[in-house]
């Protein structure tokens, strides 16, 4: 508890500045949060959806049986039921609804990503400007007699150094999340596309079976 004490008593040399710095930080834990939960609850890919889908020898059945009891909102049931619910219309139909279901997917995984990325440029910025009104303080202690009050000068000096620091602190963290969260979204959508590939081509091979000509577009 003293710590933290000791610690938010540091950061209130930092100026004005260190206010909308400190609302930033928690903005970006927040949205890191957020996109750490999604992530483990509605986006990682189910072993054994993914299993039925790679084994040729599965049917339609099975992959149906297992979206019904898997959770309706996660993105890969989603994505997989939209496949289900019209791999007996042609094939450009069947790929243009689950490419609007993947759209849609990607929004949602790209949801707040923006702001990480503004946090990354605003936030060493406003440090930039808090150490420039630091500066301004200590050097406007330096009148026509000389230094008027040496601690004000240390003080200004802090302040100016706190500011930097936290804004570089903040802008990491953030750049380093966003990079990681994309890379994330990325990896999804590309196995989202291999699974659609993979699911339209057995629903052509099936209309072939059964003799049924696929309509063009």
């Amino acid at each position: 508890m003293q710590d933290v004490y000791a610690s938010w008593h540091t950061l209130q040399f930092g100026g004005p500045l260190i206010y909308p710095l400190l609302f930033l930080a928690v903005l970006m834990v927040a949205i890191l949060l957020d996109k750490a939960y999604v992530y483990w609850r509605f986006t990682r890919p189910s072993s054994t959806l993914m299993r039925l889908i790679d084994n040729l020898g599965t049917g339609w059945a099975d992959i149906e049986r297992q979206v019904s009891v898997s959770n309706p909102h996660h993105h890969f049931v989603r994505f997989v039921r939209v496949i289900l619910q019209n791999r007996d219309q042609p094939t450009w139909w069947a790929e243009s609804r689950a490419s609007d279901e993947a759209q849609s997917i990607e929004q949602s995984l790209a949801r707040g990503l923006w702001m990480l990325e503004t946090i990354v440029t605003a936030a060493p910025l406003l440090g930039l400007l808090g150490t420039i009104y630091g500066m301004i303080h200590a050097f406007s202690l330096f009148g026509s007699h000389g230094l008027v009050d040496p601690k004000g000068v240390t003080s200004g000096v802090a302040e100016a150094l706190i500011a930097t620091a936290v804004g570089l602190v903040v802008a990491v963290v953030a750049l380093f999340g966003y990079n990681y969260f994309s890379r994330l979204q990325t990896r999804t959508l590309d196995e989202m596309e291999r699974i659609g590939t993979r699911l339209l081509d057995r629903a052509r091979l099936d209309a072939e079976t059964r003799g049924t000509p696929d309509e063009a577009a």
